[in-house]
């Protein structure tokens, strides 16, 4: 069986030995600290420690290959989209206009324009890898147990493990009723036009769909008979000890949101001005 779209990746890395919660701390450092904070040094260098990050976690690329081709397309068309709905935003941000390329009408390709939309990239490349890495890096059991260890009710954080625990499952599900439908002669591979698969994809996603609410009610079910929810609070079965190797990621996620933060007094604003 095929590696999940999204999911723990059990190859062992430096990653996988550091505690949920300092990953968690160090994930919610990077989002905030992207949001607080629009400078592109920053952006680099956060993106700089995610591949860094990347590279000691030891997943592959090939790992996560169709949602990282999913946010590539996301990334293009949100770029694209910027350009032909706002080409002169970033004159108006920075004050100034220096012409790269006469484009017609207003679609004129200015150094200002390109320093914005570069900043919007490298926000999505600063945030989204830890992201993904704190998923495939973190067991959904110790990722519940971070999210009550930071105050998160103990229902949500089981439900958020029940989801990413079931992600492989149903992917497993889809394999099997697509294989299936395909031996009735439902074809949904690239062998047939597009119309045809996409009228052929109904018939894989209503069985799939039916068995995931069977599951789901099956599941509500045994939690109910078992008493979840009763008591307020609840143990963790998986709950890593802080080291000093997981102080420094909570420390390095607490710099995170105050660097930016810093940089707003620094800057005057969001946005760090190299052209004025």
């Amino acid at each position: 069986m095929s590696a999940p779209l999204l999911g723990y990746v059990d190859r062992p890395g430096v990653l996988h030995g550091l505690s949920g919660i300092s990953k968690l701390v160090l994930v919610i450092g990077a989002v905030v600290g992207a949001m607080i904070g629009f400078d592109v040094r920053y952006l680099l260098a956060v993106t700089a420690l995610s591949v860094v990050a990347w590279a000691l976690s030891r997943v592959r690329l090939r790992d996560l290959a169709v949602v990282l081709t999913l946010i590539g397309v996301f990334m293009v068309l949100n770029n694209v989209g910027i350009f032909l709905f706002a080409p002169g935003y970033g004159t108006q941000l920075f004050g100034t206009r220096h012409v790269l390329l006469d484009g017609p009408w207003r679609w004129d390709l200015t150094q200002e324009q390109l320093f914005y939309q570069a900043a919007v990239t490298l926000k999505y490349l600063a945030v989204l890898p830890p992201v993904l890495l704190f998923v495939t890096t973190t067991r959904p059991p110790e990722f519940a147990s971070a999210l009550a260890r930071i105050g998160v009710p103990a229902r949500i954080a089981y439900a958020v493990s029940l989801a990413l625990r079931y992600v492989p499952d149903i992917q497993r599900d889809l394999r099997t009723v697509s294989q299936a439908q395909q031996a009735r002669g439902i074809d949904t591979s690239r062998a047939v036009p597009l119309r045809t698969r996409l009228r052929n994809l109904s018939a894989v996603l209503m069985p799939l769909l039916l068995g995931t609410f069977d599951r789901i009610e099956e599941v509500s079910a045994a939690m109910e008979l078992r008493g979840f929810g009763r008591e307020r609070g609840r143990t963790w079965f998986v709950r890593t000890p802080l080291r000093p190797a997981d102080l420094l990621v909570i420390a390095l996620g607490v710099l995170l949101v105050v660097v930016p933060i810093v940089l707003l007094g620094v800057n005057g604003g969001r946005y760090w001005n190299p052209f004025g």
